[in-house]
């Protein structure tokens, strides 16, 4: 398996993957596709890496700024991840987000949040001591892995693309 950086041409492959990996979890509102296209188009697409074996995306990682308390500092934001659903749990998405948070590292990015199962995430080395927020979502799931610097503190904001009105027209 091959892990690189998307390349043009992978756009509809990664729509598509995107939409079958979360058509099946309750807790998606179908957004996940449209989130990457509005990144994209916003120029807020910081990381976007696929996963290929033999030509075929398997799984794909998107990475974008984020602030904490209204200031970016260098920190990023982690999802949409996304693995064929007959190729989940094979460590496909584990190898994405550990190459993502490096390619963050290399790049002088001081930390990556991501909001997710504390059971999944603190896996590859994220945590959440209920100081970083997100609204008025559980504490727990609002996770955060530090490069350098302290732990971030304060209310968690993503990038445009993922509120509402960020990705509405990016329907395609």
């Amino acid at each position: 398996m091959l892990i690189r950086n998307e390349r043009p041409g992978d756009e509809d492959a990664i729509h598509s993957l995107t939409l079958s990996a979360f058509e099946p979890m309750a807790f998606s509102d179908g957004s996940e596709a449209p989130i990457i296209r509005s990144l994209r188009a916003s120029g807020d697409l910081t990381l976007s890496l696929v996963a290929e074996k033999d030509g075929a995306i398997l799984g794909h990682i998107a990475l974008s700024p984020v602030t904490i308390d209204g200031i970016h500092n260098n920190w990023f934001g982690l999802g949409p991840v996304s693995v064929r659903p007959e190729m989940q749990r094979r460590g496909i998405g584990r190898a994405l987000i550990l190459t993502g948070l490096e390619m963050l590292k290399e790049r002088g990015a001081r930390g990556c949040a991501l909001i997710g199962s504390p059971d999944i995430y603190s896996r590859v080395g994220f945590e959440s001591d209920g100081q970083l927020s997100y609204g008025n979502l559980d504490r727990s799931y609002v996770q955060w892995i530090v490069f350098s610097g302290p732990a971030p503190r304060g209310e968690l904001k993503f990038a445009p693309a993922f509120e509402p009105e960020g990705h509405t027209s990016q329907h395609t």
